[in-house]
């Protein structure tokens, strides 16, 4: 692998190196990248213009196709005055109208702001009284999660993502059209929200180059694979082709699927929910070649009864991202899934998902690790809480420096100040230690998240959605260990002795947060919750004995 990236990055390679200042650090970029998204989409639909991109139901669109949609939206959106750092919110499940919506905004120089899917309609104003939207462009049931929402000023777009995409976008089409701004990697592309320890939804704010050089570091993997298999005599055949499995709100199906698809001429095949059975359908028909989604996907296939009556064969590597794979999942797959290998990665929306990555064989031998640094534009360091690096293999913050990492978080200077060393690493709030051979083994989590199925959540969110309830005095959430999952919220609440039932607060809840949320077991406490001599509530203490109790019954 080090000596295949070599190659590619070496003068005259075809991902030779570069470097640029950012915050009075020199950091390595890739010189051949197109300086903007807008760019790099009309270079590789040119390349691929008759490839086959996506596939949705019985929708099938080529790269030209899909780029001649998204071409004339942008126009469609300068006429309705987006400019240059305008935020633009998407809102919908995956189709190919949200892809086409997201390339139009980038295309029309506005921000693409994406909305998590599964929020309701509490936590779609929280983020939007932070991020002030010029437009938000959404699907059925997300518009009428926003209509929820009084005094909402922003325009909402509703589209029918299940006509033909020309159809669902039609309802944004029409008026005048504008001409489209010339972009370079300084502009303004994306926000993405991250629920951080304080429950407070922040925007992940990222220029063009950091969310181009996220995409050209995975890019520079799925080369070096490709160098090896192809000196090894056993080169792929055919076009690549993954299911998109994952939200394209979430960092991972945005920049290492889609995004990368775009250079890769891959064939997306859209799934809008997950579904076990109908992935391997799909796999089946399709001749699937690569598949990435949480762990817990991946888990899926590997158990299902009806695994044996698909085949499968057609999947090089089963990929996984957002939360930890147990080793025994990584041996298993490495040895039952007819010559699939496993591989993982680790990255954050702060960084554009690009930070580690563990492939086949070198996972196999460490499975308990997400892996070496990324070359060629990814540094490790293992930092303590002052900020000062530590040595090799001794336990501290794992912090990312790239050029990928976000320019900071919408409107909050300070969360930004905290994230970010003076020279420019970002703070994961993971602990690890970094082995001899510099694989990066996380062992703790700093912040007060759960991680469910890859999906990040915020204990003190929660916690503040109980205390909304009357009859709640004291809550505490955490954690409890889940085989499917990897981890479930599970929460102990004081009512002051009111009539509470665990059900009715659950039934309170899903009014207030997202369904993947709402604690999987809700502890009615008949006594005030136990406080340390700071008048803190144990929580330490709480988790080690309602975890025992979960795991005795």
């Amino acid at each position: 692998m080090d000596e295949t990236i070599a190659r590619l990055t070496a003068p005259g390679g075809m991902l030779e190196t570069a470097t640029v200042a950012r915050g009075g650090v020199a950091l390595p970029v890739i010189a051949t990248a197109p300086p903007s998204l807008a760019q790099y989409f009309a270079h590789y639909c040119t390349v691929h213009r008759d490839v086959e991109f996506l596939v949705s139901g019985a929708e099938r669109l080529t790269y030209g196709e899909t780029y001649a949609a998204a071409e004339r939206l942008a126009r469609a959106l300068v006429g309705r005055g987006i400019g240059r750092g305008d935020r633009v919110g998407v809102a919908a499940r995956n189709s190919p109208a949200w892809i086409v919506t997201y390339m139009a905004t980038l295309m029309a120089g506005g921000v693409a702001t994406l909305l998590n899917g599964w929020w309701q309609a509490d936590e779609l104003q929280a983020a939007l009284a932070d991020v002030d939207c010029a437009l938000i462009v959404a699907d059925a049931p997300r518009a009428q999660r926003l209509a929820k929402i009084e005094g909402l000023r922003t325009p909402v777009v509703t589209l029918d993502d299940t006509l033909p995409v020309m159809e669902a976008i039609a309802p944004l089409l029409g008026g005048a059209e504008g001409p489209l701004p010339e972009l370079t990697g300084d502009d303004l592309a994306t926000i993405l929200f991250t629920s951080g320890s304080t429950g407070v939804s922040k925007g992940a704010l990222s220029d063009h180059r950091a969310v181009v050089a996220g995409t050209f570091s995975f890019l520079a993997q799925t080369l070096t694979m490709l160098g090896i298999v192809t000196a090894d005599g056993n080169p792929p055949q055919g076009q690549p082709c993954t299911l998109l499995t994952i939200p394209l709100f979430h960092v991972t199906a945005e920049v290492p699927v889609f995004l990368q698809s775009f250079a890769m001429g891959r064939r997306l095949v859209l799934m809008p929910k997950w579904d076990t059975l109908e992935a391997m359908r799909l796999i089946e028909r399709e001749r699937v070649t690569y598949f990435i989604g949480v762990p817990l996907m991946s888990f899926e296939i590997l158990n299902h009864p009806d695994r044996a009556s698909f085949d499968l064969s057609s999947v090089t590597d089963f990929g996984a991202g957002g939360a930890p794979r147990p080793v025994e999942h990584v041996l298993r797959i490495d040895q039952e899934m007819g010559g699939s290998a496993p591989l993982i990665g680790y990255g954050l929306t702060e960084t554009n998902a690009v930070g580690t990555g563990n492939w086949r064989s070198n996972y196999v031998n460490k499975p308990a690790s997400c892996g070496r640094a990324s070359p060629p534009l990814v540094e490790i360091a293992i930092l303590d809480d002052a900020g000062n690096r530590l040595p090799q293999g001794a336990r501290g913050e794992v912090a990312i420096r790239t050029v990928a990492n976000i320019r900071g978080y919408w409107n909050r200077p300070e969360a930004t100040a905290a994230a970010f060393t003076a020279d420019g690493f970002f703070r994961s709030g993971d602990i690890g230690y970094l082995d001899p051979e510099g694989y990066l083994f996380i062992v703790d989590r700093k912040k007060d998240i759960i991680i469910r199925g890859g999906e990040n959540i915020s204990c003190q969110e929660v916690e503040a959605a109980l205390y909304l309830h009357p009859a709640v005095r004291e809550a505490a959430v955490f954690g409890l260990a889940d085989e499917r999952l990897g981890e479930v919220p599970a929460a102990v609440v004081w009512c002051g002795g009111e009539p509470v039932t665990a059900e009715a607060l659950c039934r309170f809840l899903a009014e207030h947060i997202a369904a993947f949320k709402i604690p999987a077991r809700i502890w009615i406490a008949d006594a005030p919750l136990p406080r340390l001599g700071t008048e803190k509530i144990d929580k330490v203490g709480l988790k080690a004995r309602y975890r025992a109790v979960a795991l005795a019954a």
